[in-house]
């Protein structure tokens, strides 16, 4: 390992006990170097190492060279909601199902955050959305402050009830409104999770678009939109149905009659390490089992 000083949080999926094993192991190697490790307390917990928990929002406050995400796509999308504003790289340690975002096996996560530490790996940059909710009733505190979302933010109805009416507005300038089970703003990142299973389209990674994508419109109108990153997305909710807000598959809040989401590309990214130039079209092959001919 490279020289001791360097400061690396881990965060651990919580239901797969591989991952408590792995980070296990590179607790004890990185603690022998001479690193300081921390975790959420919650993540301390299940790897049975409570001493080394820290409150969330006190994960990065002593400063992080890295944080590695030990699980899928799930865990690295709470590990760049912890970090990302501080800037802070993370490594994706892959633990199940090939994901889309981790980056190495759990027999190379260790040489990985070696490489990383020694300034020896590079850093991909992936457009963030920012989200706000305008009210017309005051609001609730939850959707007051809320946080960047890598993937998506989803207006969509709630589990037990009918279509919702969103009207859709470009830069403030009214476009339709769409009757529908939901309306999803995705990233380039995103184009690959719930927009791509509402027949959205996949965006190369590397790109800053915006991808508007409605889920089972009432309506001829049932295609997804891609949108320049300068674009100002306003969801307003109409009638007297509540429409769900999600953000990165974590629901945040009800928005009611009048209320409206705002959606545009933030200048601040999220930074995932690679360790290789990353092909992104090899993962998709190996996602959906292409053949090579």
């Amino acid at each position: 390992m490279t020289g001791g000083g360097c400061r690396v949080a881990l965060l651990v999926h919580k239901d797969r006990a591989e991952a408590a094993e792995v980070a296990s192991g590179i607790i004890g190697a990185l603690q022998a170097e001479g690193h300081e490790v921390v975790l959420p307390r919650e993540d301390a917990a299940v790897v049975g190492l409570a001493g080394l928990g820290v409150p969330e929002g006190e994960l990065v406050a002593g400063g992080l060279d890295v944080a590695v995400a030990i699980g899928g796509d799930g865990t690295m999308l709470r590990t760049v909601a912890l970090v990302a504003e501080a800037g802070v790289p993370v490594l994706g340690v892959n633990v199940g199902q090939l994901g889309y975002l981790t980056e190495v096996e759990p027999a190379d996560a260790l040489a990985a955050i070696e490489k990383v530490l020694a300034g020896e790996s590079g850093i991909e940059e992936r457009m963030r959305i920012a989200v706000s909710v305008e009210s017309a009733g005051g609001g609730s505190p939850e959707l007051a402050s809320l946080p960047l979302a890598l993937n998506e933010a989803v207006l969509e109805k709630t589990p037990m009830g009918h279509t919702v009416r969103i009207a859709v507005l470009f830069d403030g300038d009214f476009f339709t409104t769409y009757a529908t089970d939901g309306l999803i703003v995705a990233s380039p990142t995103g184009s690959t999770a719930y927009s791509f299973s509402a027949r959205g389209p996949i965006l190369d990674p590397d790109l800053r678009a915006l991808v508007l994508t409605p889920v089972s419109p009432h309506m001829l109108f049932d295609r997804s939109m891609v949108l320049s990153p300068d674009r100002e997305i306003r969801l307003e909710v109409l009638g007297h149905r509540p429409a769900t807000l999600s953000l990165d598959g974590r629901n945040v809040g009800l928005l009611h009659e009048g209320d409206a989401l705002v959606c545009t590309a933030s200048p601040l990214a999220a930074r995932i390490v690679t360790l290789r130039p990353r092909d992104f079209h090899r993962i998709l092959k190996a996602k959906f089992g292409l053949a090579d001919r």
